[in-house]
């Protein structure tokens, strides 16, 4: 790899879903594109060569060997339907110029702006009528008439003509206004009441690509197709993307996840998932209700999938922290001496916001600003208002967790503070009879509170790094092991620069400090500290002694054999002293560039031992938060009682989870698509967005026909960059950070 790239952030605009395979680089005045799975680097050739390589097209370059058959799939289909629209359209432009039409209100490069007349309908369906003529300056007008002078008077007789047009090609009507395809699907999703997200889908588009390949005489597969021979294919190609990946699990090492779910029911339901930085993927589902707060029994649940799996290649089983499982986590520590027990930390970061959330102040804080959010979002009229004055934006800011949806809330609120003032002190709000009811009299008054946005302005700074902590250990791009003892280390320095005074940030070093130490000092996240170059080689000089000890253990549980525990002690200090490959100036700028684990996979190999160690340990995650999709009901399995559909349904549910998971690193999932009002996890919103004094005649506020929609250029609430390193690229150099500060701690 060159070394002179710079990672660039993909833009909401790139809509081909090869972008989502991809990372892009600048290098000078090129961008160049490096393939995610075979991490092959194309100089040229655009998106569409980059796609032909996933696809596997054979003549156009070399192919990737390592992608995942699933993506391979939607590439190819991909492929066939630009095939296919090129061919639509080849075959429309001489329709277009045997009948005839005005120039205003078509562009061959996709839109047709009027529809056919009431006549036509059939069931609410337009057929729609390719209207009158092509634009003067479109693409077939300006080729068309390249030829002679006679061809070209030809042409514009032909572009006069008054005949009547043909009833084809409706892909070609754009988003928007009545598009009959769209409303047939509207229809469908509505009649059998899906969620409408599942339009967001990695698979809609390539299934809409391959009906439009079939043409009008697409007959549909039956519900006993679904059941039967689709669902035995698709088994299968996710099982060929298992193997591919447990083929990685020997190299990266991977990490046992254990979610747990109560149903409505009161039925605990544990899903068993395997991470490694290839992939997520989903082993199997247990009823554990009977039996879930019995430690023998979670012990011989967890020795059965680590078997299955291979001790071997277990590097942590990730749990939440109750009780029961820190009994089985020090069993299975006990039996299986080269993994570790680890509970999520995605969790307790968590409960640092929420024992932040608890201090009066901040509490005081958060319920003003869910009284104004929640009076805004159940008045359309006065959504429409402050949409207006925030250019489209949402003053309500979705994370992880209900926790930290109060503090990105109400850093964005921040963010938004001079819209907000100028939209309550506007000759529009003045005029808005909702400005003169006590809800709105309310709203006015906290958004002209000076103090209020003081408060708001110190709790986004104090709590901002803890939501970027957050962000990385709940990131399913990258493995955030080498990232989370810098990101809490950078917590702690961040409000001991806001506060300044000791007694001042103490509290809150507590309650992190209080927090952390229930992790039971994992070594493995120190371990990742030390092995991650990048923030390495700007601490070696002052590497605390608790962090060199960390390594050592990390060392002696996860290299069994003594011989190899010494020749990874010795290539330490090669690893130190930048010796060989790790020093070389191209591995010096990599530092900031590559991740860890694939900056050792490059440069390590002249210490092969600590390069194996490091790449393990680099390469797990930290979260068991996240992974459980809220479409796919577990639960239904677990009720049938006849063992064939016991079965299916299990197979079912096989696919559907792995499919979802596989579609959380593969979607290019943008905040600024998020809408408060449709986000599918109404537990983190609810109560920023739920009236709580919601009456039957209180409704003439609320049409929701009349709702303005949010824009696509949402103000983010982290800058441009990547979403560990930015925050995380100083040194480490304060003492009182690594040693906790071990106090008189104050009450909570």
């Amino acid at each position: 790899m060159e070394l002179n790239l710079v990672p660039i952030s993909i833009t909401r605009q790139k809509q081909d879903p090869a972008w989502n395979h991809c990372e892009v680089f600048k290098n000078g005045e090129r961008i160049q594109i490096k393939c995610m799975y075979c991490g092959k680097l194309f100089k040229g050739g655009g998106i569409h060569r980059f796609k032909e390589h996933l696809a596997g097209r054979k003549g156009q370059g070399p192919i990737c060997e390592q992608v995942p058959q699933g993506v391979r799939s939607i590439m190819q289909e991909s492929l066939n339907g630009i095939l296919v629209k090129q061919d639509k359209k080849q075959k429309l432009i001489p329709k277009l110029l045997a009948c005839g039409s005005s120039s205003s209100n078509l562009n061959i490069g996709g839109e047709v702006e009027n529809l056919g007349s009431h006549d036509d309908m059939n069931f609410g369906i337009k057929p729609i009528s390719v209207l009158n003529t092509l634009e003067g300056d479109s693409n077939v007008v300006s080729k068309v008439g390249r030829g002679r002078k006679r061809g070209r008077d030809r042409d514009r007789n032909l572009i006069e003509s008054n005949r009547p047009c043909l009833k084809t090609d409706l892909a070609l009507v754009p988003n928007g206004g009545e598009n009959p395809i769209h409303m047939a699907i509207g229809r469908f999703l509505y009649d059998i009441g899906v969620n409408l997200d599942a339009v967001n889908s990695v698979c809609f588009q390539p299934m809409i690509d391959a009906i439009a390949s079939g043409g009008s005489g697409v007959v549909p597969p039956s519900c006993h197709d679904l059941r039967g021979w689709i669902l035995k294919n698709v088994i299968e190609e996710v099982k060929d993307d298992i193997d591919r990946n447990k083929a990685m699990w020997g190299k990266t090492g991977c990490s046992i996840i254990v979610e747990q779910c109560r149903t409505k029911n009161g039925r605990v339901l544990l899903s068993f998932l395997v991470y490694c930085p290839q992939a997520t993927v989903f082993m199997k589902s247990v009823d554990a209700s009977h039996a879930i707060y019995s430690a023998d029994y979670l012990f011989e649940l967890l020795k059965q999938v680590i078997e299955e799996v291979g001790s071997e290649n277990v590097v942590q089983v990730i749990t939440n922290c109750e009780e029961p499982y820190l009994f089985t986590g020090k069993r299975l520590m006990e039996s299986f001496p080269s993994l570790y027990w680890a509970p999520c930390l995605a969790h307790c970061v968590d409960l640092m916001l929420q024992d932040f959330s608890n201090l009066e102040w901040i509490n005081e804080t958060i319920e003003q600003a869910k009284s104004l959010t929640r009076f805004i979002y159940n008045q359309s009229s006065v959504l429409n208002t402050m949409r207006k004055f925030t250019s489209g934006n949402d003053v309500v800011e979705p994370a992880l967790t209900c926790f930290a949806t109060n503090f990105s809330t109400l850093r964005r609120m921040a963010d938004l503070k001079l819209n907000l003032q100028a939209m309550v002190n506007s000759q529009d709000w003045l005029e808005c009879p909702y400005a003169k009811e006590p809800g709105g009299q309310a709203m006015s008054d906290i958004v002209n509170n000076r103090s209020f946005w003081n408060s708001c302005v110190l709790i986004a700074h104090i709590t901002y790094p803890l939501l970027r902590v957050l962000e990385i250990v709940g990131s399913k791009k990258r493995s955030a092991m080498g990232y989370v003892y810098a990101g809490i280390y950078r917590a702690k320095e961040t409000i001991k620069k806001e506060l300044v005074k000791q007694d001042d940030y103490m509290v809150y070093w507590n309650i992190i400090d209080n927090r952390w130490e229930q992790q039971r000092h994992l070594p493995l996240y120190a371990a990742g500290f030390f092995l991650n170059p990048k923030f390495f080689y700007n601490t070696k000089e002052h590497i605390h002694n608790d962090i060199l000890s960390a390594v050592f253990d990390s060392i002696e549980r996860l290299v069994p054999d003594t011989n190899i525990q010494d020749q990874v002690v010795r290539e330490i200090n090669l690893y130190k002293n930048a010796m060989g490959d790790l020093g070389r100036p191209m591995a010096v700028r990599a530092r900031d560039n590559l991740l860890p684990g694939e900056w050792w996979s490059i440069y390590g190999g002249g210490c092969p031992n600590l390069q194996r160690l490091a790449i393990r340990i680099l390469s797990q995650t930290c979260s068991s938060i996240g992974y459980k999709p809220n479409k796919i009901s577990i639960e239904e399995i677990h009720n049938t009682r006849n063992f064939l559909e016991r079965r299916r349904l299990s197979d079912l549910v096989f696919v559907q989870y792995n499919l979802y998971l596989r579609q959380m690193v593969l979607q290019n999932q943008e905040k600024d698509s998020l809408d408060p009002l449709v986000f599918n996890r109404k537990d983190i919103l609810e109560d920023w967005i739920a009236d709580n004094e919601v009456s039957p005649d209180n409704h003439e506020s609320s049409d929701w026909k009349s709702l303005d929609p949010p824009v696509g250029n949402r103000t983010t609430l982290t800058p441009p960059g990547d979403e560990a390193e930015d925050f995380l690229s100083t040194r480490f150099m304060d003492l009182d950070i690594f040693n906790g500060l071990k106090g008189v701690k104050e009450e909570i």
